[in-house]
């Protein structure tokens, strides 16, 4: 079953089965056929569609992440759905299809066993035409995790300090919800995705690959399974876009494969969205001709080439052959409980992205694998995506049942991914050779067969034009090098380190960085637990700063740290004299240490291809990684650090006794011609020097400028000789176009920040 490319047949139809679903609760192995439910003494509660136990007590008022927390991997879960059916018509196949169900599951319809899954990562289907009636029951019995985990099994080579139970490793599910400390107590369990019956009639394709190129080429193969004799004596496969259209003849052998190939004349590449258009074309199938034909919608697609050049320790993306610095953020479910993403919410979301000049996103192995109107969203919007397999940090084991399974889910996901202009990388786990090297596990352990052969191997023969990457953090002499390869680098945030870290470190490409405790706004803190009164002394508060389990500090501290650094004051005592003067510069320090690194790594010289925040969004309220905050508003931070990530950007930067270094990066296919004004301020606003300069940036390209050929004679700008007292607070770079119109505008202090 691989059909992740299809969007439609013409003469199919799939319903969601929303019920009415029941859910119950029971201990484990308390109830384990649905014969045995009518005797028990269950709580049965009433939901509107198939979705997560979390969900359903939420919707009913029963649980909040508000409330008191709750193990949902404790109990047995049972569900159950009433639906009606008519019957199938000649030559007309009726499956029930599972998108996924978390995490232990047994199916029932109609009192007889369907399936048994044992991972929510898989998707299933049955034929159900001789089993369905007019009026039928589906029961889901989800058995407890808790209760799987507690039997005993090997031991791993190696411990994840972040999840609280080392045997996770044994069971394709999510770490979301397991992970105290950063994420909510809501792990998923139920339906979490649809639950859907399908009528098929005709056709059906299955194992459908596409692949497009930057010339205009689209290469499709695919197997027919005709569902009654229909004769199909012509193939046709047509790319359309404003009204143009584009056919061409598929070939049918007599074993039902489809191949054949396209050629798009005078063809509009996709481009991230920084750096162009991310012009789509909509794809289909014709079978047949007239009355009987039959149309495969394939969905969207985009013709380009994405590259990365690893040599020499880089880390280096081009799309089209264009150089790409690729910046943006780790995403994060934006409902972690019911893990459902309304359209405009989608929407939202992505152009969020787009405005804050983020043009990559990375799902990580700990979470889900997203949505297909997710990936629709990276497609249309021009983000490009970083996709990891849910894999994250554990010696997972390798005994074949548990291979088996790994295969078909990545076969699967690599079906929904494949043909997708957006994906950029495929990354077989979340830090999983880090984790082995900084447990002290041998090298040999860093490389396991799961991420450097089975993976590497799906990805190659589903995604030939994409790069697969084993691990998130990997390429160096040690796999968490920040010089080499990719690294997850927390050298400026969680180690402490000072700004110009950011430099020395000489970062290639940061696949998540610079994780801060970002405090939203108060209307945002508002929703905490106890209202507007919430504050950092409090027990919610403390609950949910994000942290390293077993660590004797959390983000919090962090953030405190880098509040000193940035405005030269006592964060600890400003957090116990002045607490709404502390929030204030703490929304600040973050937003501008991010800025700041950013801008080393976007200048011109600098080594580094690329880096992503570590969140884009909050799980729940708080002050956690996302610079946006769980209710989709952004904080300060995110105001702050799109300066940095703009498609045209200014920032400066200390060269110590070479002086400023003005800083415009032109990402955009055209010269850029603005005019940059280089303002000296003394006490808030009184000007002690002043310049101004034309500039000329060629396109997709970044030039440095020394902040003193602005002025007229030398000036020590960035107090490096300290000849007396500063001569002025702050340096002022304004970028402008020749009408006037601000571009953007970057502020370096000599010294700290004034704390006002």
């Amino acid at each position: 079953m691989l059909r992740g490319r299809l969007r439609g047949i013409s003469g199919h139809e799939s319903e969601r089965l929303t019920g009415p679903w029941t859910l119950a609760a029971c201990a484990s192995d308390a109830v384990v056929t649905p014969d045995a439910l009518a005797g028990a003494s269950l709580d049965w509660v009433t939901a509107h569609a198939p979705t997560t136990v979390a969900a359903v007590l939420r919707e009913a008022g029963r649980w909040s992440l508000d409330g008191e927390p709750r193990r949902f991997d404790a109990h047995d879960w049972w569900f159950r759905c009433a639906f009606r059916n008519a019957p199938a018509a000649a030559g007309e196949q009726l499956w029930l299809c599972f998108d996924g169900l978390a995490t232990l599951a047994h199916v029932w319809l109609n009192g007889e066993p369907l399936l048994q899954c044992d991972g929510m990562f898989t998707a299933h289907e049955r034929r159900v035409d001789t089993q369905l009636r007019s009026e039928n029951e589906l029961v889901i019995r989800c058995r407890s995790l808790d209760a799987a985990l507690a039997m005993r099994r090997p031991r791993p080579r190696w411990r994840v300090p972040m999840a609280e139970h080392q045997q996770l490793r044994w069971f394709r599910t999510t770490l979301l919800g397991r992970t105290p400390g950063w994420s909510p107590p809501a792990a998923p369990v139920g339906p979490w995705r649809d639950v859907r019956l399908e009528r098929r009639r005709g056709v059906m394709l299955d194992d459908v690959r596409l692949q497009a190129d930057g010339d205009g080429r689209l290469a499709v193969t695919a197997r027919l399974d005709r569902l009654d004799h229909l004769d199909i004596t012509q193939v046709e496969l047509v790319v359309s876009r404003a009204g143009q259209e584009t056919r061409g003849p598929l070939q049918l052998a007599a074993d039902g494969v489809v191949t054949g190939a396209l050629l798009v004349p005078a063809v509009a590449r996709w481009w991230p969205h920084t750096h162009g258009e991310p012009a789509l074309y909509d794809a289909r199938i014709v079978l047949g001709q007239g009355d009987r034909e039959t149309t495969v919608k394939l969905g969207a697609v985009g013709f380009r080439t994405v590259s990365v050049d690893t040599t020499e320790g880089d880390f280096a993306v081009r799309v089209n052959g264009v150089p790409v610095f690729c910046r943006g953020a780790c995403w994060t479910p934006l409902d972690p409980v019911a893990f459902t993403d309304p359209p405009a919410a989608l929407d939202h979301a992505f152009a969020q992205l787009v405005a804050g000049g983020m043009n990559m996103v990375r799902v990580c192995g700990t979470m889900v694998y997203e949505s297909d109107a997710f990936l629709d969203r990276c497609d249309s919007y021009g983000v490009l995506l970083w996709q990891d397999f849910m894999f994250a940090n554990f010696d997972y084991p390798d005994v074949p049942a548990f291979v088996e399974e790994v295969s078909i889910e990545a076969r699967q996901q690599l079906a929904r991914l494949q043909g997708r202009p957006s994906l950029a990388v495929l990354c077989g786990n979340s830090e999983g050779a880090q984790q082995a090297a900084m447990w002290g596990a041998e090298r040999e352990r860093w490389s396991p067969a799961l991420f450097h052969e089975l993976l590497a191997g799906l990805a190659h023969d589903h995604c030939p034009d994409v790069l697969y990457w084993p691990s998130s953090a990997l390429g160096g002499d040690f796999p968490h090098q920040a010089s080499a390869g990719t690294s997850s680098y927390y050298g400026v945030g969680a180690y402490l380190r000072p700004p110009d870290d950011a430099r020395r470190a000489d970062v290639r490409f940061a696949t998540e960085c610079l994780g801060f405790a970002n405090i939203p706004d108060a209307s945002s803190l508002a929703q905490l637990p106890g209202g507007p009164g919430a504050n950092v002394h409090g027990a919610v508060w403390r609950t949910r700063a994000p942290r390293d389990l077993g660590a004797g500090w959390d983000f919090d501290d962090v953030r405190d740290h880098y509040v000193g650094h940035v405005f030269g004051v006592d964060a600890v005592a400003l957090r116990q004299g002045d607490h709404e003067r502390y929030l204030e510069l703490g929304r600040i320090a973050t937003g501008e240490m991010m800025a700041g690194a950013f801008t080393e790594w976007r200048r011109d010289g600098s080594r580094t291809r690329g880096a992503l925040i570590w969140f884009l969004r909050d799980l729940w309220h708080g002050a956690g990684w996302g610079v946006v905050d769980a209710g989709g508003e952004p904080k300060p931070a995110w105001h702050l650090l799109r300066r940095s990530l703009a498609p045209v950007a200014i920032g400066i930067t200390d060269e110590g006794g070479n002086g400023l270094a003005v800083h415009v990066v032109n990402d955009h296919a055209t010269p850029l011609d603005a005019e940059i004004v280089l303002t000296l301020v003394r006490q808030g606003d009184v000007v002690v020097g002043t310049g101004r300069r034309r500039v000329a940036i060629a396109p997709r390209s970044a030039r440095a400028t020394n902040a003193v050929v602005f002025l007229e004679g030398f000036r020590d700008v960035g107090y490096a000789y300290r000849f007396g007292p500063p001569p002025h607070d702050a340096v002022v770079a304004t970028l402008r176009d020749p009408a006037g119109a601000l571009i953007g505008r970057a502020v370096h202090w000599i010294g700290a920040a004034p704390a006002v």
